[in-house]
């Protein structure tokens, strides 16, 4: 049937802010679903209390409500914009539950809004485990043994009648599998359950005989109101049963099934979906399959856009939120065309290529963290990789991570046994890696397949790259033979990787140099659904050295924009928002804007924002191949936080134009003893300071300086290492472990200012005008990271004086700093004098928060003067005026209940996964109070 013509006003619900479990997968399905219903002419209301996504972006949308995603809020806004419908299945668990509450307050049948996209009891049959369990039985499929319980009692008797430990827990209701895990000790066995019971909002859980060593599947599907279902996707863990999906490394399509395996999975998941209710939408279900027996069970079933919908969306090219948006509106699969390729939504994406995800983890940021995977998922993150084959994918995949690593190994000394062993008895986040080192240490693929359960098609993957690293280091650059290097590269070796294992003095340019001459370099091949039987009409490509080129060049003038990879603390969904809107804003003025980025949950990797999207690693080896074969007229690295800044001196050497700032002078705001020296030439004060780049040294500028003494290491994000420390014992430890973890790093000592105000700014110059375009105020006091806390915008208790001081010294460092784009200032006020902690001339993660507050579009702006526009000409066209009337307030969000055995302290690293903003005519008290159980938190040292 045709959309529905008797509904004009559908209500979204995001996700709120970003958590471990629920990120900005979200972000990317509603803006998805809002473009969608936006397109086929109903007016859209969105309410999300995340600051930092595109999705409340307001031309996201009729109208956007950065609202607290209660029952209250959404009263008044159904009260106010009389919707006729609301869909709730693009805000995750978050949304599932809020529509349920605000339906059992009466709100929806009150005011008469129909729920389109979900049938709640269908979530409820899902999320209830026994209910699930049961429906299950009744249609034939077969389940995992368990029962339910709501006391310890009762699961200590459902745990002796499954044939005692190991179970797993899994506490209903629950989002990333919060609450849950393996319980394998008596020990463990009433904390679990107890700590399970109290987390589950109906305090019950599932115990179930655990499957660890099963191997695990997740399909992707939707389904329309006839009753039409399509396989989107099919998925495989590389990491057996007993690892939260979304810790896993995974792959599609899925690898070692059979034929009539994945054809028995796919009727079964069609059969679970239909027997669960009449929704038209998208579903996630996954299952697990005994390697030994065969035996294939279903674990559970998402009846709306998961967090896996945005990877196989981005891995098959096919816009399932966009066709499950236009599903819940009343089309049917055979009435919707898919954008990429033309075809009917109905025709089921085959793909010719391997997609890898690898998960990325903080666990450096909570001290005393257990680091073993389990069923509660703990990854902040993660990295998309597509290539030929899976060695190829896994390759690019570890290249795309951003912790050091030139691929799968081979770029460092391999650990010795014992460690490795070590490593592969728990599924740590880096067993894949420790896989490669065990069969270079010559154990079998039977012997690591007994310690892991990694099914041995995997191992033997991986058996092949070592075999080909091993014959790569026979050789000599000038002995390694043509065929060879191009085999080399099919297999997804760096260029950084082979001058490791060649013999002689070699580095990634000397290698890169060498295969260029002997013409071996990537082709770009698009991303389709169809394998190629049809062609596919979509600026989205990848890069592999075996087969053709399929992106054709064109004589616009182009911009290469830079993303920021995977998702971390320190540096999330902001720097998506920044890179979506300077892609915008390079179209506007005319350029054809390239995308890079390797992050599937992001807007900035959707098939249709940028005019060429390449899903690659943010690696200097595969952004070189993009502009070498583009030939842009330059590169923005401003809006990819530091991943991106991070390449901007190596562009300059290599005669590549970075837009905006001068690398230069990027470097002398990055380098902290240059930068503390600017201060001194421009007099600006500055806390007294020491470099030292040994931990003696360290301990004898801290005794000069005078303690306490805050220590930062030199090119960093969120803070990362930084540390406040009160004695000479606290800075030997501090700076040794910053020295262990990057060698070479220059350390900054200042002098700690207790008691004093943080303040952040953001700002942008064009070399001549300084436009202020944010001054926060933070409300804890100095030493918890601007990330961590409270801000409030415009400043509260800072008198006007204070102010214009404030907006003095920011000019000056913009100005003598050359700024051309965007700058974020950190000062510290103290006994009524202001003081310049540091300066970073990129998007800072507050330049979302502060457009969104005062309805200035600060990135686009930014994007502009880098593109060679002036701040008095966008004066003129009234984008620098501020539409804030009161204030606004950007509070952290914590994802602590993943870590229960971390102390919950907050310091001068950055802790907090996400954000909120809340609006407010008046400053009280209680706005000044922490939503987050704060009390219980200590500054760390």
């Amino acid at each position: 049937m045709p959309k529905r013509t008797d509904i004009e006003t559908i209500l979204l619900i995001g996700s709120g802010p970003i958590v471990i479990g629920q990120a900005c997968e979200f972000d990317y399905s509603g803006s998805q679903a809002a473009q969608a219903l936006m397109d086929e002419g109903y007016r859209v209301v969105l309410v999300n209390s995340n600051p930092a996504t595109i999705m409340t972006d307001p031309m996201m949308a009729d109208a956007v409500y950065l609202q607290p995603l209660t029952v209250e809020s959404i009263t008044r806004i159904v009260e106010k914009e009389q919707p006729d419908a609301v869909l709730p299945t693009m805000g995750g668990q978050t949304a599932l539950n809020l529509t349920e509450d605000v339906q059992k307050a009466g709100v929806w049948a009150e005011h008469g809004v129909e729920l389109i996209g979900v049938d709640l009891d269908a979530v409820q049959r899902t999320e209830d485990r026994q209910r699930f369990r049961d429906l299950m039985e009744d249609v034939g499929l077969d389940q995992g043994r368990s029962q339910t319980a709501k006391t310890v009692d009762e699961a200590a008797a459902v745990t002796r009648d499954l044939g005692g430990l190991p179970v797993v827990i899994r506490p209903s209701y629950t989002l990333g599998g919060s609450g849950g895990g393996i319980v394998r000790t008596e020990d463990e066995f009433e904390r679990m359950v107890s700590r399970g019971l109290e987390m589950s909002p109906v305090h019950q859980v599932l115990i179930e005989e655990c499957l660890f060593g099963w191997k695990e599947y997740e399909l992707e599907l939707l389904r329309d109101a006839n009753e039409n279902v399509v396989i989107i996707c099919s998925i495989e863990n590389v990491n057996p049963m007993g690892v939260h999906t979304g810790d896993s490394v995974t792959v599609a399509p899925q690898q070692t099934l059979t034929d009539r395996q994945y054809q028995a999975m796919r009727d079964a998941a069609i059969k679970a979906m239909r027997s669960i209710g009449t929704f038209a939408g998208g579903c996630n279900i996954q299952f697990a399959v005994d390697p030994e027996t065969g035996r294939m069970i279903v674990i559970e079933i998402n009846p709306r856009v998961s967090r896996s919908s945005a990877l196989a969306s981005k891995a098959t090219g096919y816009p399932i939120a966009k066709v499950a948006t236009r599903l819940a509106v009343g089309y049917t699969l055979d009435e919707l065309p898919n954008e990429i390729t033309g075809t009917s939504a109905c025709f089921e994406p085959s793909i010719d290529y391997v997609v890898t995800k690898i998960p990325r983890f903080n666990f450096d940021k909570f001290e005393g963290v257990d680091e073993a995977l389990t069923t509660q998922m703990k990854a902040v993150g993660e990295v998309l990789a597509l290539g030929r084959t899976f060695p190829e994918s896994l390759q690019k995949a570890w290249q795309s991570l951003e912790i050091g690593y030139h691929g799968l190994g081979a770029d460092r000394p391999i650990p010795d046994r014992d460690t490795v062993r070590e490593r592969l008895e728990a599924p740590y986040w880096d067993q894949l890696l420790h896989v490669r080192h065990a069969l270079y240490h010559e154990a079998s693929v039977e012997e690591v397949h007994d310690v892991t359960k990694i099914d041995r098609w995997f191992l033997r993957q991986i058996e092949s790259i070592v075999a080909m690293e091993q014959q790569i280091a026979t050789h000599t650059l000038d002995t390694l033979p043509n065929d060879l290097l191009r085999e080399a590269k099919r297999y997804g070796f760096s260029d950084a990787q082979l001058a490791f294992l060649l013999e002689g003095d070699l580095n990634d340019d000397t290698v890169r140099a060498h295969r260029k001459k002997a013409d071996i370099t990537p082709s770009f091949l698009v991303v389709d659904t169809c394998a190629g039987e049809f062609p596919a009409d979509t600026p989205y490509y990848y890069s592999s050295y075996d087969a053709g080129n399929e992106r054709p060049t064109s004589d616009r003038d182009k911009v290469l924009i830079l993303g920021s990879g995977p998702n971390r603390i320190g540096q999330g969904i902001e720097f998506d928002y920044a890179c979506v809107h300077g892609v915008r804003a390079a179209q506007e003025m005319g350029y054809e804007a390239l995308m890079l980025n390797c992050n599937p949950e992001t807007v900035s990797t959707d098939f249709n924002v940028a005019d060429g999207l390449f899903v690659e690693p943010v690696y200097w080896e595969h952004i070189m191949n993009v502009i070498d074969h583009e030939q842009p007229e330059g590169v923005i690295v401003q809006l990819g936080g530091q991943t991106a800044l991070k390449y901007a001196e190596r562009f300059k050497e290599h005669g590549i134009r970075v837009l905006g700032t001068d690398p230069g002078d990027m470097d002398r705001a990055e380098d902290r003893g240059h930068f503390s020296s600017l201060l001194q030439e421009l007099s600006i004060p500055s806390p007294p300071y020491g470099m030292a780049h040994s931990t003696n040294e360290a301990v004898q500028r801290a005794s000069d300086i005078g303690y306490p003494v805050l220590i930062r290491p030199s090119y960093v994000l969120g803070g990362e290492g930084m540390r406040i420390a009160h004695t000479p014992a606290e800075v030997e430890r501090h700076v040794t472990s910053i020295l262990q973890r990057t060698p070479d790093n220059a350390i900054l000592l200042d002098r700690f200012l207790e008691g004093g105000t943080e303040v952040d700014v953001d700002a942008i110059c064009d070399g001549t005008d300084v436009w202020i375009s944010g001054i926060l105020e933070h409300v804890e006091p100095a030493g918890v990271h601007s990330g961590d806390s409270t801000a409030v915008l415009p400043p509260y208790s800072l008198p006007a004086r204070i102010q214009d001081t404030i907006r003095d010294y920011v000019s000056q460092i913009a100005r003598a700093l050359d700024v051309r784009g965007l700058l974020n200032v950190q000062l510290v006020v103290h006994n009524d004098s202001v003081y310049v902690i540091e300066a970073n001339p990129r998007a800072s993660r507050t330049v979302p928060f502060v457009a969104k507050a005062t309805g200035a579009p600060v990135a686009a702006i930014a994007t502009r003067v880098m593109l060679g526009d002036t701040l008095a000409a966008m004066r003129n066209e009234g984008l620098l005026e501020s539409t804030l009337s009161g204030y606004a307030l950007k509070r952290p969000v914590f994802s602590w209940d993943k870590f229960p055995e971390v102390a919950q302290k907050v310091g001068p690293e950055m802790r907090s996964t996400g954000e909120a903003i809340i609006f407010t005519d008046v400053m009280q008290e209680e706005h000044l109070k922490q939503p987050y159980p704060m009390r219980a938190m200590t500054v760390a040292g």
